[in-house]
């Protein structure tokens, strides 16, 4: 038996949930006295970028170069994980719940009769054969306990929900190959929009996002702006991609990306239900609203009431100062 990890990765490169997923991995096996294999499916990555896995605690990488693997789609990837699992007589397999893995971990779970958790927040708890597993339910509004106990079990990690560990290890790559075929690819890709904010929305620790009390797209240009200063990512409510102000791959929310920011900066958003549930896991909360009684209120960690046409600009120009210098804080 072995606990395998599938690592995500974006045109040549891993992104934090793969470290996540790849140190989840490792302490699971760590605990179960198990050894660890790690399956990538990119050809674009290089022996170099893979030894960074060895940064937490990856010793044993699976790597298929096939180039089919450059766009995804979920039945190949499962039949490569699946692959990957009987390979390694893999009891456990563990992946992040971003989107591709929300379609790929219950396809695989099926393929293999398995137990399966989408969005765990810690890790398990082993009783016996048993893994107990914590995850939100209720769009977050509390936490539920679910056990698993089929002899193959896997693991969707919520991003940002555990942080990654540190265990460096001397890591040995093993070219893998899975057996996918073009005929096993289903979704024809006729077209590619990339998003053009500089930092990676699931990856960001800072997020600044609006809603439609921007009133507009033209008004967009104030939140870029302080989300450059402060080296974060841009987010938006779901009523504004609706109405195509900015792109859908910034919607946050029940219905969008669910984010786990350090700090997340919410401006003209009222704060219903379904917003509040793809961020609610933020550390810190901050929102700006000009109407006293928005729901966001009562879920924020720090409120300021006013207009964030004067509010918003006043920011930036005081994390301005502060970076420069000509501003400090005691």
């Amino acid at each position: 038996m072995s606990v395998l990890v599938f690592a995500e990765t974006a045109e040549g490169n891993f992104r934090k949930p793969a470290f996540e997923s790849v140190s989840y991995g490792q302490r699971v096996a760590a605990s179960l006295g198990l050894p660890l294999h790690v399956l990538c499916l990119d050809h674009e990555l290089s022996e170099s970028s893979i030894k960074q896995l060895g940064d937490y605690g990856a010793s044993h990488v699976l790597w298929d170069r096939n180039e089919l693997f450059r766009h995804f789609d979920p039945q190949p990837f499962a039949k490569a994980l699946r692959t990957a699992a009987e390979a390694t007589q893999a009891s456990v397999i563990v992946l992040s719940l971003t989107y591709n893995g929300r379609a790929l971990a219950p396809l695989l779970a099926a393929q293999l009769n398995a137990g399966l958790v989408t969005g765990a927040i810690q890790l398990p708890e082993f009783v016996g054969q048993e893994f107990r597993i914590k995850k939100n339910v209720f769009g977050g509004k509390a936490i539920a306990t679910v056990a698993l106990r089929t002899p193959v079990k896997i693991i969707a990690v919520l991003p940002n929900a555990v942080a990654p560990q540190r265990a460096s290890t001397d890591v040995a790559v093993e070219l893998f190959e899975s057996g996918v075929t073009a005929s096993d690819w289903k979704i024809k890709i006729k077209g590619i929009r990339k998003s053009s904010g500089k930092v990676i929305l699931s990856d960001a620790e800072i997020v600044v996002s609006g809603g439609r009390g921007l009133k507009g797209p033209e008004n967009w240009g104030m939140i870029e702006e302080l989300a450059e200063v402060l080296g974060a990512a841009t987010a938006c409510s779901r009523p504004v991609a609706d109405v195509h102000w900015r792109p859908h791959e910034e919607h946050v929310g029940q219905t969008g990306l669910t984010i786990r920011p350090n700090l997340y900066i919410a401006i003209g958003i009222s704060g219903a239900i379904q917003h509040l549930a793809g961020v609610n896991g933020s550390k810190v909360i901050v929102v700006i609203n000009k109407d006293p009684e928005a729901p966001f209120f009562k879920a924020a960690d720090y409120g300021i009431v006013g207009d964030a046409f004067e509010i918003v600009p006043a920011l930036t120009r005081a994390f301005k100062r502060f970076k420069s210098g000509e501003l400090t804080f005691s």
